[in-house]
């Protein structure tokens, strides 16, 4: 049975992330500081050498795929740009803390919605939407590894909602240009709507066979 294997790389960092603002449809370019992290991580790290790269059609996220993918196509997939944070958009958490529609945002759950935003349910709809359709594209075009430059808050949800072994949301983190590396399966998928969870990329030089 073939497998197929996707790399969730978060993107670098933008003034917005510095500086604790909610930003999911804002367009921020990367900062010049986190511009050289990546380069030095790219040459530090080893990244997977992949047949394509997808992102988020977010100016934060292509930048960082040039980085560190600069020889490969480069996709955008609307499917994995970040939650919109809606009236949150633009604001720090503790200039919210006071706002009611914010407190019951917090604890509404899956389904809950910031004022003209989207519910994590939504965004983990659309993920799902943009995973089948990627491993559809690996299964015609006979690609076996894919990267995929999202954001962090794509990255916890997607992994938390469809990964094996299971996670909490917020026990998953990784820090800018690094991620996970995902193994799917067809039957896997078309079954459970699921993939399995295999490890964090990047990784160090001596383990550059593992994929």
């Amino acid at each position: 049975m073939k497998s197929y294997h996707m790399t969730l790389i978060r993107h670098g960092e933008t003034a917005a992330n510095e500086q604790g603002i909610y930003i999911g449809s804002t367009d921020y370019p990367l900062t010049d500081k986190s511009r050289s992290y990546l380069c030095s991580k790219a040459e530090e790290m080893v990244y997977p050498k992949v047949e394509r790269v997808y992102s988020s059609p977010l100016v934060r996220c292509t930048e960082t795929a040039e980085i560190l993918f600069p020889d490969r196509e480069l996709v955008l997939e609307p499917a994995f740009r970040e939650l919109d944070f809606g009236a949150f958009e633009g604001k720090r958490a503790g200039d919210l803390v006071g706002d009611e529609d914010y407190r019951n945002w917090l604890k509404g759950g899956m389904d809950a919605r910031p004022p003209e935003g989207e519910s994590v349910s939504e965004l983990c709809l659309r993920t799902f939407q943009g995973f089948h359709k990627i491993l559809l594209e690996m299964m015609q075009e006979d690609m076996r590894h894919v990267a995929i430059v999202t954001h962090s808050g794509v990255i916890c949800n997607a992994l938390a909602c469809f990964g094996l072994p299971k996670l909490e949301p917020n026990c998953i983190r990784c820090a800018p240009g690094e991620g996970f590396e995902l193994l799917f399966t067809a039957q896997m998928w078309q079954q459970s709507q699921a993939f399995e969870i295999l490890g964090l990329s990047p990784y160090l030089p001596e383990e550059s066979e593992r994929f």
